[in-house]
């Protein structure tokens, strides 16, 4: 089971690191895009194209890492009234809400996913991408997030702190 959860933060962490490096390389091709502009070159189509996949390779990447760390937006002005008992059912039960659509998501993801194969879809901008490039992220991303919203669920730690603006 061990070699299982090591494999598994592998994995997380791996998806975290390639969406870190996409926000560098996001950064980088934004200041040689505008460097190009100021010195009135026009800028090469694939820095754009590069950019917007690095968009959504960044976002579906990065989101599981966020749900372990706590690091996604949610507010807790509520759960931080609530009695301590109250609060632990109602974060539990957000938790549980999360794994349900994450798995929804996941499974859309794959059916779309799968059509993108069937079909042999191409991307076409400044080059053919095959767009199961792009959307294999979907199903991969969802099932980790669901998988990090479960722990929430059934494990010792609760997604909310009841500690509203005090851990920031």
């Amino acid at each position: 089971m061990r070699a299982v959860i090591r494999a598994y933060d592998a994995l997380l962490y791996t998806m975290a690191f390639i969406a870190a490096v996409t926000l560098v390389w996001l950064m980088v091709s934004v200041v040689v895009s505008v460097l190009m502009r100021n010195l009135g070159m026009q800028p090469f189509a694939w820095l754009f194209t590069s950019a917007e996949y690095g968009i959504l390779y960044m976002t579906m990447l990065g989101a599981p890492w966020l749900v372990r760390e706590k690091g996604h937006v949610h507010i807790e002005l509520v759960t931080a009234a609530l009695p301590s008992a109250l609060r632990r059912i109602v974060s539990r039960a957000v938790a549980l809400a999360c794994v349900a659509v994450s798995l929804i998501l996941a499974w859309y993801g794959l059916d779309l996913f799968l059509t993108n194969i069937e079909r042999n879809d191409f991307d076409v901008r400044a080059y053919y991408y095959p767009r199961w490039l792009l959307t294999i992220t979907f199903p991969i991303a969802f099932s980790v997030m669901a998988i990090e919203f479960a722990r929430f669920v059934f494990g010792p730690e609760l997604m909310h702190s009841g500690e509203a603006g005090i851990h920031e």
